[in-house]
């Protein structure tokens, strides 16, 4: 019998193993309401044709409808998606938007700019590789650049691009594009970037965003999409010890016991030795799982069940580690908070804490000072209030397994939840352990 093989199965097989090998950067927009960052990213998409002639249509009645745009295209139409936005013109909610090249894989998040959503902007940044950071040409760096870039130092992004947009409206200067950038960079200096990288560009237009120029003929470097396929994730976690937060204990029958999770952090392979933390137990792995098969090693990223040598005790909670490099373990830590509850946050308050699968009670030991996200400079307070930024001193109802922010975000950040409401009222980073006399 002969079998025929749809040349257009093939074709498609062909385009899911060739994407499934790109790598992925995330990346998010921030900057000041109106700087255009939404209509940016519904600019990459459409040059990129990441889009369907049905959306397409839609987005062309919607802007009609708006009318923001006279009768051209409102490209920021295509992330905006809740009614009050489009309705105000503004970006309130955190939109994640997907698009690929030839050369790389992009998940982006468009933040809002408004100072009443810089939780959002933060929640937006804590999963990104670098920021793109949009300055209105003829404003130039405004109070809410400042205030984002600190946020963005804050929680570990270490490359940034710095955007300068609607260079239509100030004729294609190539002094103010100048004067802004040597702001900037003055301005950032402390920061502890890494990286950072101008670009003028008009998001309105596309000039300067997937092509080139060429009435700005005084600017060599590349467009907006070319540095975002030239820059380098940031992946510490494929080099970082091996991290397995216990999701659930796989048991189908009497005769297997799996712990099932993701790898957050590091690899892990078969005859490696491990520790349960916190507990502290060690046991040989002597198998790994996964739905398609078993493996003889497993990395950062992968969602597996790790079978051990004996029969230990490990729950929901636990981590499974590295036992050359283990966390910390402790029930005191210090931690950084951006605060987003919209009641105060007081000494003595109890919440839940949540970080990887453990969750804990947490009692707001001390509020050592409140950073001013504009200058950097702390201030002493005994509260908090909304979108309030702080270090504190958190005491837990038991010890837990966990790593500096700055050496794994995955298990070294945490989300703080309203033990009445169950809203999540506070995003933490772990700066290190707390001894119980107080001294670091």
């Amino acid at each position: 019998m002969t079998v025929h093989v749809s040349p257009t199965a093939v074709d498609s097989d062909h385009f899911l193993n060739a994407h499934q090998s790109k790598d992925v950067l995330r990346f998010i927009t921030c900057g000041s309401v109106d700087d255009g960052k939404s209509t940016l990213i519904g600019r990459l998409l459409h040059d990129t044709s990441q889009l369907f002639d049905d959306q397409l249509a839609a987005l062309r009645r919607d802007s009609r409808k708006h009318g923001t745009q006279g009768g051209a295209i409102d490209f920021a139409l295509l992330v905006d998606g809740l009614a009050a936005e489009r309705e105000q013109g503004i970006t309130i909610d955190v939109a994640y938007r997907f698009f690929s090249t030839e050369k790389r894989t992009f998940i982006v998040a468009d933040t809002p700019g408004h100072e009443q959503y810089t939780r959002n902007m933060a929640t937006g940044a804590s999963t990104a590789d670098l920021a793109i950071l949009l300055v209105d040409a003829r404003k130039g760096i405004s109070r809410q650049s400042r205030r984002h870039s600190l946020i963005l130092s804050m929680l570990g992004i270490r490359q940034v691009i710095l955007a300068i947009n609607k260079m239509d409206l100030v004729g294609w200067s190539q002094d103010r594009y100048k004067a802004i950038t040597q702001e900037y960079a003055a301005f950032a200096g402390e920061l502890g970037f890494s990286r950072i990288v101008g670009v003028p560009l008009s998001a309105l237009s596309g000039d300067n965003v997937v092509r080139r120029y060429a009435g700005a003929s005084w600017y060599k470097g590349p467009t907006l999409l070319q540095q975002l396929e030239a820059t380098a994730p940031h992946d510490s976690s494929s080099s970082a010890p091996f991290r397995l937060p216990v999701q659930w204990v796989n048991r189908p029958n009497s005769s297997f016991r799996g712990y099932a999770g993701m790898v957050s952090a590091g690899s892990v392979s078969v005859g490696d030795r491990v520790r349960v933390a916190p507990s502290g137990v060690e046991a040989g792995v002597t198998g790994i799982v996964t739905y398609d098969g078993a493996l003889e090693r497993a990395a950062s990223g992968q969602s597996v069940t790790v079978l051990l040598s004996e029969d230990v005790d490990v729950s929901r909670g636990d981590m499974l580690v590295a036992s050359a490099a283990p966390p910390i373990v402790g029930s005191r830590l210090r931690a950084r908070l951006f605060w987003t509850g919209q009641g105060p946050l007081q000494v003595g308050d109890e919440l839940h804490l949540k970080l990887a699968t453990a969750t804990a009670i947490a009692r707001i030991d001390a509020i050592h000072h409140r950073i001013d996200p504009d200058t950097g400079a702390t201030q002493a307070t005994s509260s908090l209030t909304a979108n309030d930024i702080a270090d504190i001193i958190l005491v837990l109802d038991r010890p837990l397994a966990f790593d500096p922010y700055l050496v794994s975000r995955e298990t070294g950040s945490f989300i703080l939840i309203d033990r009445n409401s169950l809203d999540t009222v506070g995003i933490g980073l772990v700066l290190g352990p707390q001894a119980a006399d107080g001294a670091p």
